[in-house]
């Protein structure tokens, strides 16, 4: 790795398709390296300059890594104090989770499994439950995704993504349900940023599909039908992970390979 980022392909040559910026490798290097030290939210990191050195690359790249932990709530950048852990805010809230490694493939399963329980549960509840205003606001989550998967735009799936998932929780009525899903939903985006940046995680169309089909289960008022589609929606997700995560590892195996 290097401080500039990595293009490195199966082959060893320049792989545009796998480029991660510099600052999203060290970011994932600065959580491993808050796990090994054990630390918890309020203790106090190193300065930039001592993470810099700690971690072999530069301040400059350090100083953008902390500012991407920061936006996604795993640090606090208090001026004149330092750099610290952050507590979190999440329903989810434990002292445990500050160590969730959002590229690391067993903890991302876990992050998954949780989701695929959860997140069935809603969607059997929406199906008995929902309002006809919340069947046409799940069903308008699904339509916006199967747009946004038309014109291949990651970002505004992202979007639709949430709102079709949200819409699901609020139509399940339980407000523990939704706040849940919600925060669950925050772990899986710091998975999304460090993984995918601007790429397209697998087949959007897929994913709006599935949507599409959820929605449709649930407007048919069909518990069964819409947790079993449900399922189906995380496992595909987490194939996606998965396959992400060991395209990542691929390179990095090789080269350790070729150094001994």
């Amino acid at each position: 790795m290097t401080a500039d980022g990595d293009r490195a392909g199966d082959s060893g040559v320049a792989d545009p398709s796998r480029y991660r910026p510099g600052y999203e490798l060290v970011a994932e290097r600065l959580l491993q390296h808050v796990a090994e030290q054990d630390l918890r939210p309020g203790d106090r990191l190193p300065t930039e300059q001592g993470l810099a050195e700690i971690l072999g690359v530069t301040r400059n790249v350090t100083r953008e890594a902390v500012k991407v932990l920061a936006a996604m709530g795993r640090l606090s950048v208090r001026r004149g104090a330092g750099i610290f852990v952050a507590a979190s805010s999440d329903v989810m809230n434990g002292e445990q989770l500050v160590h969730f490694q959002p590229t690391n493939l067993d903890q991302v399963a876990m992050l998954l499994d949780h989701r695929r329980l959860l997140e069935a549960e809603t969607a059997r509840r929406s199906a008995t439950l929902a309002t006809p205003i919340e069947v046409r606001a799940i069903r308008q989550g699904a339509m916006n995704s199967i747009d946004a998967s038309a014109d291949t735009n990651v970002n505004e799936f992202a979007e639709a993504d949430a709102e079709f998932h949200l819409a699901v929780a609020a139509a399940a009525h339980n407000l523990f349900l939704a706040a849940s899903v919600e925060s669950l939903r925050r772990y899986s985006g710091q998975s999304d940023l460090l993984l995918f940046h601007s790429d397209v995680p697998g087949s959007l169309e897929v994913a709006g599909n599935q949507h599409l089909a959820i929605a449709q289960a649930i407007a048919d008022a069909d518990p069964e039908r819409a947790a079993r589609l449900m399922t189906e929606h995380i496992d595909t997700t987490q194939e996606q992970f998965e396959r992400k995560i060991r395209d990542r590892m691929a390179p990095l195996t090789r080269t350790k390979t070729i150094r001994r």
